[in-house]
């Protein structure tokens, strides 16, 4: 475009040059310096104008790829690997043995099975009772290890998630590439906190319950040595035959 633009400000001045000449005769050209220079100053106007034109014309195609540049999607997405990740992690606390993480579930074992030692509560029921704890502190501690280890695991998938996001972040084309890679960088460490989240959760709940366990079973403790020394209820003394005749 810009060539044939030039061609046609040259015709334009060879034209203008031309119309500068107006022959007399056959013989005789009278030659007129002012209009000579009158259009040879226009077709100059001209051609300029022409040129700005053209400039004007590749500012906004520049202008116009720009855009197209800065509108275009980030072609990488880690949005689906961090909602499996989640989803392991909540599928793990979900799972969660015995005493979970439910407020009424809690208050309900903490007024039975972890309740004082009641002085009507027969020893089978004591006994039953420090089963349970102890059966509680051992799912609480193997649901812990089991979300330590998945979140151990999570690690391996959030390096390469990571240096996908950061290699797509480097190689972006536009303003709108940059900022979906870094809010997809923002998403992954929001993941990890979650991991991070849930692993604290479950050993705390694990240390809890064995906490609970240990209270309990002082309690307990207190209750049956009462019981051994109480009179007429407590240890009765026999007689043991040690030898048979």
């Amino acid at each position: 475009m810009r060539r044939r633009l030039h061609l046609l400000a040259v015709r334009a001045l060879a034209i203008a040059i031309a119309g500068a000449v107006s022959p007399i005769s056959a013989q005789l050209i009278v030659f007129d310096p002012n209009n000579y220079a009158q259009n040879v100053l226009t077709a100059a106007r001209e051609l300029q104008q022409i040129n700005n034109q053209i400039t004007s014309l590749q500012n906004q195609a520049q202008m116009l790829i720009n855009q197209a540049k800065n509108l275009a999607s980030l072609p990488y997405s880690s949005l689906q690997q961090l909602e499996q990740s989640i989803q392991r992690t909540q599928a793990l606390l979900g799972q969660a043995q015995r005493i979970a993480y439910d407020i009424k579930q809690i208050d309900r074992a903490f007024s039975t099975t972890y309740a004082p030692a009641s002085t009507n509560a027969s020893d089978q029921a004591l006994i039953a009772n420090a089963q349970t704890r102890w059966q509680n502190s051992v799912a609480g501690l193997q649901d812990a290890l089991r979300v330590q280890a998945t979140v151990v695991g999570n690690l391996n998938t959030h390096r390469k998630e990571m240096s996908a996001l950061v290699s797509s972040s480097q190689g972006a084309t536009g303003a709108l590439q940059v900022g979906q890679a870094g809010n997809q960088l923002l998403g992954l460490q929001a993941q990890q906190l979650a991991d991070l989240t849930a692993a604290v959760a479950a050993q705390g709940r694990a240390q809890n319950l064995e906490i609970a366990q240990r209270t309990a079973a002082q309690d307990q403790g207190r209750e049956q040595l009462r019981r051994f020394f109480a009179p007429g209820r407590g240890y009765q003394p026999s007689g043991v035959r040690m030898f048979h005749q």
